[in-house]
């Protein structure tokens, strides 16, 4: 795809009298307008200046280059209009603005239509090539001057990339290992240009470097794990936030898209001159793997678990706001109705059940997202939809629910369906490159997803009754040695597979809205809290078991096991895992057999003590906690040396 593909002749005005910034802007939309870029004007416009307001789009040199990404926008395109005697639009360097380019992009925007306007930019910064546009006579001038920069800059390209590859570089330096990161708020022009500033200026220092493009339509380019810690220095050139605790220990220099873009060259001497700093991360670090590198389990789990854990915020307000109501609700008004018998108690389930209702769904887009990126969302909210409905070829507004298990199929089969189709369309003509992500993508995805569905929902929900039906018919038995298991897995690895396993299992039955699945959540919970209390009640009755500092860090379990917050027995654990992590499952294991002894229950799927008021048989479920805590500290005391052992 070529620049002027986007950019066309009617599409740009030469010589405009503009007062200021306003005007100028709006002269650049009156020519979207009238090239049939937009289907609403003032919600463009809008978006312009929310841009604006964060930074302005001057980048110097006499150029700016405001651009929008919008619902307003139908096709991606640009223009352009030139205003020789200069206006005041806030520029970097102080200098007015003479040459401007208004970029306009669809929500879906594929990267394609960035990149051809990254090559824009990246035309732009040469001086002599900005100033035969501000000089141009008429718009086939101003697009033959662009065309002949732009073949011209090819040929240049191709040229260097072969003198790279036939010598090697002089510089002492060129072994060092760089990377970058660029994203700027919309990922739409700075990004790109930026990314583009730093590789050309590292090619021309016989260097290399890796630049991650955060752009619109996702991250390309993306830096693996390996990468990074083999890297000498990394750039850092975002206007927004992005994830650092990856960077965690490395040489890294922060800064914005802008000094990328004027000054590359001074970053790169910074970055293979040593002058660097250590990058200390203040929050958790997101650990990176290379995917061809990962186990098939590894990469499931990931997969898994970033679908839990942005299902878990829908699932945990929804979860105890229904708890709430059944709480506040009055069970001999109707029992058949329980939950939604007074108008207050209706309030909070319907709420609640909002919430709640958005549970499978994004369980399975999540899931789709972290295996196919951003085209994978909209495939597997349709197929966590299909799953909860329990969509099929005879019913298809829905007949057994699939539930849980239902949505995990869906997830996976969404996300493998989207690669898939990346795979089938890789090869389509960069001109229909953007019709992928808004067209081809969804349409075929969601067609292909509805059929999956439909034809493994029945299986599924088969599936998932006949477990429901296993679980109600437990004898209590049973359900001891079932919670026996769950309490000591929340136990085993403290927020690890094992763990999430667990806890996955427990929101699956909860999911089904009975009393075994409510028993089920109770022993999970109660599993979870017993940790850290155990550890707290041993810093206080075994104190020559632990040193100084364990003991003086002890008692902060007790909060954080009170609000079922497991990992706070992790350090502890980390320390002395033969010992402590035993004599743990041993207590968490117990804990919930209790539970499920004395058939404990619980609607909400968080909240640790705070959720007690609707705990039911809440005395005894306080007895199981305080039993399992007790063995843990008892056998913590019987395992455990003195320190000075």
């Amino acid at each position: 795809m070529k620049i002027t593909d986007l950019l066309k002749k009617d599409g740009i005005s030469l010589n405009v009298s503009a007062a200021d910034q306003n005007a100028a802007i709006d002269a650049l939309i009156e020519l979207h307008e009238k090239v049939g870029n937009l289907n609403n004007v003032s919600a463009f416009k809008k978006a312009i200046l929310a841009r604006e307001e964060k930074g302005s789009t001057a980048i110097g040199m006499g150029i700016a280059v405001p651009h929008g990404k919008s619902f307003a926008v139908s096709t991606a395109g640009v223009t352009a209009i030139t205003i020789p005697s200069g206006i005041d639009y806030k520029s970097l360097d102080g200098n007015p603005s003479k040459l401007f380019f208004m970029i306009a992009a669809p929500d879906t925007a594929a990267d394609t239509h960035l990149e051809v306007l990254s090559k824009l930019m990246t035309l732009l910064m040469d001086q002599n090539f900005s100033n035969k546009l501000i000089e141009a006579k008429t718009p086939d001038e101003f697009l033959k001057i662009i065309d002949e920069k732009e073949a011209e800059k090819d040929k240049e390209e191709a040229a260097k990339k072969a003198a790279a590859q036939a010598a090697a570089p002089a510089s002492t330096t060129a072994n060092k290992k760089l990377l970058g990161v660029t994203a700027c708020p919309t990922g739409i022009a700075h990004t790109f240009m930026a990314a583009e500033a730093l590789e050309l200026k590292a090619k021309e220092m016989g260097l290399s470097i890796k630049v991650e493009k955060d752009g619109s339509a996702g991250a390309k380019d993306v830096l693996k794990a390996s990468e990074i810690e083999e890297a000498d220095a990394i750039i850092i050139a975002c206007d927004k936030n992005i994830d650092m605790g990856r960077f965690d220990g490395k040489e890294v220099i922060i800064t914005s898209t802008k000094e990328a873009i004027h000054n590359p060259e001074e970053l790169i001497k910074k970055a293979t001159s040593g002058q660097t700093t250590v990058y200390h991360h203040t929050g958790a670090v997101s650990k990176q793997s290379d995917v061809s590198n990962e186990s098939f389990g590894r990469q499931f789990y990931k997969h898994l678990m970033n679908g839990v854990s942005h299902m878990l915020p829908f699932v945990i307000g929804g979860g105890i706001l229904i708890a709430i109501a059944f709480l506040l609700d009055d069970y001999s008004i109707d029992p058949s109705n329980f939950g939604t018998n007074t108008p207050v108690a209706a309030w909070f389930k319907t709420i609640g059940g909002v919430a709640f209702g958005f549970m499978l769904p994004i369980l399975a887009g999540f899931i789709a997202q972290s295996i196919a990126d951003r085209p994978g969302l909209a495939v597997g909210f349709v197929g966590g939809a299909l799953a909860s409905s329990g969509a099929t070829f005879a019913a298809p507004g829905g007949d057994v629910s699939s539930a849980f298990l239902g949505a995990l199929v869906a997830g996976f089969a969404a996300g493998y369906i989207v690669k898939l189709l990346q795979k089938a369309f890789e090869k389509l003509p960069q001109a229909l490159e953007g019709i992928k992500p808004v067209l081809i993508y969804p349409l075929c995805g969601i067609l292909m997803i509805g059929l999956v569905m439909c034809l493994i929902n029945p299986i599924v929900g088969a599936l998932n009754t006949w477990i429901t039906g296993v679980l109600e018919g437990m004898g209590t038995g049973s359900m001891v040695v079932l919670g026996i298991l769950l309490g000591a897995m929340m136990a085993t690895d403290m927020g690890g597979p094992l763990n999430k396993a667990a806890y996955a299992f427990g929101l699956a039955s909860l999911a089904n809205q009975n009393e075994t699945g409510h028993m089920i959540m109770a022993a999970i919970m109660v599993g979870g809290m017993v940790p850290p209390i155990a550890i707290a009640f041993a810093t206080i009755f075994f104190k020559k078991k632990f040193t100084p500092a364990e003991r003086k860090s002890g008692p902060v379990n007790f909060i954080m096991g009170l609000s079922f917050i497991t990992e706070g027995a992790i350090p502890f654990a980390a320390a002395d895992p033969i010992r402590v992590i035993p004599s743990l499952m041993v207590g968490s294991g117990l804990a919930g057999a209790l539970s499920m002894a004395f058939k404990c229950t619980l609607r909400a799927p968080h909240g640790g003590i705070f959720v007690f008021p609707v705990v039911g048989n809440v005395g005894m479920y306080l007895v199981a906690l305080l039993v399992g805590s007790a063995a843990g500290c008892l056998m913590l005391g019987l395992l455990k040396k003195n320190v000075e052992e």
